[in-house]
């Protein structure tokens, strides 16, 4: 499958408020980035933030240092133009997040609400979380959100991989401490209730631990 094709199209064929993800404020999101208590030049990457409104809000909260990427240039394009002239101060980054190249220990916060859980394969949920270890600052911190274990089992037609707070965390490993876990019942436009699971991680300071590729 075109994956890159496959969400263009939706993306080029739904309302972004007619996907079941769509959120008028994401606001679990935002309290887990506000509890970092980072300055507001922290450096923030939103992955598969599509049409997302969580850069709007994290505009409003002060932060300026923004890199959305997702594998639909049409999302992002939504986004763009609806935040309007500030869009040309932030960074939009355009491909698949297990092979697009990531500056090294760059982010401050990484947040992910929804993509992780559909890497069904071993080896890109492997190539996931070396992007993270890779991209994230020691001490930096990880949010990621995927369907909970009595979430939906697909999403766009697609399968998905849904986790408890132990299992999403156990696939990120000894290298990022989890710091706690939320449970979210989202209710999607139409009035259907999805329950996601957020992980709140922070990745060890120490680099000891790093990968072959890493250090290669």
């Amino acid at each position: 499958m075109d994956t890159k094709a496959y969400w263009g199209q939706i993306y080029e064929t739904k309302a972004v408020t007619d996907v079941s993800w769509y959120q008028p404020r994401p606001d679990l999101s935002l309290a887990l980035i506000h509890a970092a208590e980072t300055a507001s030049d922290a450096a923030i990457i939103d992955v598969g933030a599509g049409a997302s409104t969580l850069v709007d809000h994290l505009l409003e909260t002060g932060y300026a240092d923004i890199t959305l990427l997702d594998i639909s240039e049409a999302a992002l394009d939504t986004a763009r133009i609806r935040v309007g002239m500030v869009a040309a101060r932030l960074t939009w980054l355009v491909g698949d997040i297990t092979t697009i190249p990531l500056a090294r220990h760059h982010y401050d916060i990484w947040h992910d609400r929804a993509v992780f859980h559909f890497l069904t394969e071993p080896l890109q949920k492997q190539r996931y979380v070396e992007q993270v270890f890779h991209a994230v600052k020691p001490g930096g911190y990880v949010i990621v959100a995927t369907f909970a274990l009595d979430g939906p089992e697909q999403c766009s037609g697609l399968p998905i991989a849904r986790y408890d707070a132990a299992s999403l965390h156990g696939a990120f490993g000894e290298r990022f401490d989890l710091i706690d876990s939320t449970n979210e019942t989202h209710h999607t436009p139409w009035g259907s209730e999805q329950r996601f699971i957020y992980c709140y991680c922070r990745k060890t300071v120490s680099d000891a631990s790093m990968s072959v590729h890493e250090s290669a």
